[in-house]
């Protein structure tokens, strides 16, 4: 893989994390300045309101982000190194990918939050354009 497919999926992952820590950040009012200007851009059914049940869910969302970063990282860079033999975990993340943008997506339209959808599609597209430009899960038989 070129070193501008390697970048271009290490900015990928870092954006996933970097959305984890403003997810994470919103645990607490000094931090929440980030959190809370995305939940006011998304538009949803009401006024943000940052209590403890809602600081706790972006809490557990954020970590949750920042552990999936730390295993993408890894297992990309596994998949980068093994070349042909690295499809596995290409297809690995691929179905994560999938699952995650499906569930997301909809759960966000069924709760008011359809312009999640948009940051979603950007984060899948970026993902997409990666595989595709890279060639990585091209049949070489």
């Amino acid at each position: 893989m070129s070193g501008f497919w390697r970048l271009w999926f290490f900015v990928w992952c870092l954006s996933i994390g970097l959305f984890g820590a403003v997810l994470a950040g919103g645990a607490f009012e000094a931090t929440s300045a980030p959190v809370r200007f995305v939940l006011t851009t998304l538009h949803g059914p009401g006024p943000v309101v940052l209590d403890p049940t809602l600081r706790f869910s972006l809490a557990v969302m954020g970590a949750v982000s920042l552990g999936w970063t730390a295993t993408l990282a890894v297992i990309l860079r596994q998949a980068m190194a093994l070349g042909d033999p690295g499809r596995g975990l290409w297809q690995a993340i691929t179905a994560g990918l999938v699952t995650w943008f499906v569930i997301d997506s909809t759960l966000s339209v069924a709760t008011g939050f359809g312009l999640n959808v948009l940051p979603n599609l950007v984060l899948a597209g970026m993902y997409g354009i990666g595989l595709v430009g890279s060639g990585v899960l091209k049949d070489r038989t």
